[in-house]
């Protein structure tokens, strides 16, 4: 009988931790993952030799407001501080960038005289074309590895935490951009306050975050880790922003990360059709309901028990195989579903700075991309599947010679 990723049998509230949104103290878990490592932790060799430390993966619901969380708050400083991603390294997201940021400056008239400042700027990946195009920028990073890398860019970077204190020393901004940053905030109220106050009258604050239904519908469980402390809907973040006198303007779908949103934010109300439409649409999806959330982890267990099988099989039967991808997702996955180095014989990644390190729990080695081309495994797992497409454009070589690609969600399927 296989069980289920739940602590009990049953639906129970957790009483200890409030509401990131609301304050409401009876949240309702509705997935777990058990004890995890960091999903970015990587390990250097010097730290295969001691205890790695293992956090509650708990999601729950909040009934009130029906902000998806995570019950385990890690202190931002041991995320954060020394980080080892790069945005840089992605094509698709610098596309992705490059392509909103030329119609932020058309759409909003921005020039010389203005500024764009983006919270969670990391390596100038963004505002690096604003830059060029003229605009001033100001980015603000925690992780100072990072945020060094972008200064020596030219992209000015205040290497700290967002808050409402910070907030209130920065200057004034036409443009405020936070992109995949709000999931990974402890004190949603004070961070979107602060965004308030750094905007200037008539100002517009764009924030992208992965979309909570697209996690759930496509099962997409690995998104859950330790920086991802909320899961978004609009009906959830509507809230959030109408409690500290933001209006969420409008909206759009994107499918970047495996689906996510766009928001347009304003002091005023202009143009909320958008807004509209997909907040009917989540009350026909069952957005206030538990039972919604829950369904993901029949699905989990689906890819699990196929992809665990599909794993063993291609082994016994002499294949090679390896990962593609050390990012966090693949911390996830591989931790959950049990998979290590006797499965995969190493994980293939782009970044050279998570090259000569080991996944976190797993232990498999983090090699460059180059190996696939000369190891040539039969089959590698694709644990980065959100980047899938540039992943096989990149890989065509590979491919050519007869190596095949294992893509685990949002079902099992090879390429």
């Amino acid at each position: 009988m296989v069980e289920l990723p739940f602590r009990r049998t049953a639906p129970y509230t957790h009483d200890l931790m409030p509401c990131r949104s609301c304050g409401n103290t009876a949240l309702d878990t509705i997935f777990s993952l058990g004890r995890i490592p960091l999903a970015n932790a990587l390990l250097t060799k010097e730290d295969l030799g001691r205890t790695e430390e293992r956090f509650p993966l708990d999601l729950a619901f909040c009934p009130q407001c029906t902000l998806v969380q995570i019950l385990e708050t890690v202190p931002p400083e041991k995320l954060f501080r020394d980080y080892l991603y790069f945005s840089s390294f992605s094509d698709t997201i610098l596309q992705h960038s490059e392509e909103h940021v030329k119609r932020l400056i058309e759409n909003e008239d921005l020039g010389r005289s203005s500024l764009a400042l983006e919270i969670g700027s990391n390596d100038g990946y963004l505002l690096q074309y604003f830059r060029k195009a003229g605009v001033p920028v100001l980015g603000v990073e925690p992780a100072r590895n990072i945020a060094k890398a972008a200064e020596e860019k030219g992209i000015k970077t205040i290497p700290e935490f967002f808050t409402s204190d910070l907030a209130a020393m920065l200057p004034k901004a036409d443009l405020v951009i936070a992109n995949n940053v709000l999931a990974h905030v402890p004190d949603l109220n004070g961070f979107v306050a602060g965004i308030k106050m750094v905007l200037k009258p008539g100002g517009l604050a764009t924030i992208e975050v992965p979309y909570v239904r697209e996690m759930i519908e496509r099962a997409e469980f690995d998104t859950i880790y330790h920086e991802h402390l909320s899961y978004f809907s609009i009906t959830a973040l509507d809230a959030i922003f109408a409690r500290n006198d933001l209006v969420l303007d409008h909206v759009e779908r994107l499918p970047v990360h495996g689906g996510s949103l766009r928001l347009f934010v304003r002091q005023e109300k202009r143009d909320r059709r958008s807004v509209e439409v997909l907040l009917r649409e989540e009350e026909e999806w069952g957005v206030r309901w538990k039972r919604t959330y829950r369904l993901m982890g029949h699905r989990v267990i689906g890819i699990k028990t196929a992809l665990c099988g599909l794993l063993e099989e291609l082994k016994a039967e002499g294949n090679t195989l390896a990962g593609y991808g050390a990012a966090a997702k693949a911390t996830i996955l591989l931790n959950f579903f049990g998979i290590g180095a006797g499965i995969l014989s190493f994980v293939a990644d782009r970044s050279s700075q998570k090259q000569g390190r080991y996944i976190p729990g797993v232990r498999i080695p983090v090699v460059g991309w180059e190996r696939l081309a000369e190891d040539r495994p039969d089959y590698v797992l694709l644990l980065a599947w959100n980047f899938a497409d540039e992943v096989l454009r990149q890989q065509q070589e590979y491919r050519k010679r007869g190596g095949k690609f294992i893509l685990p969600i949002p079902e099992l399927r090879i390429v």
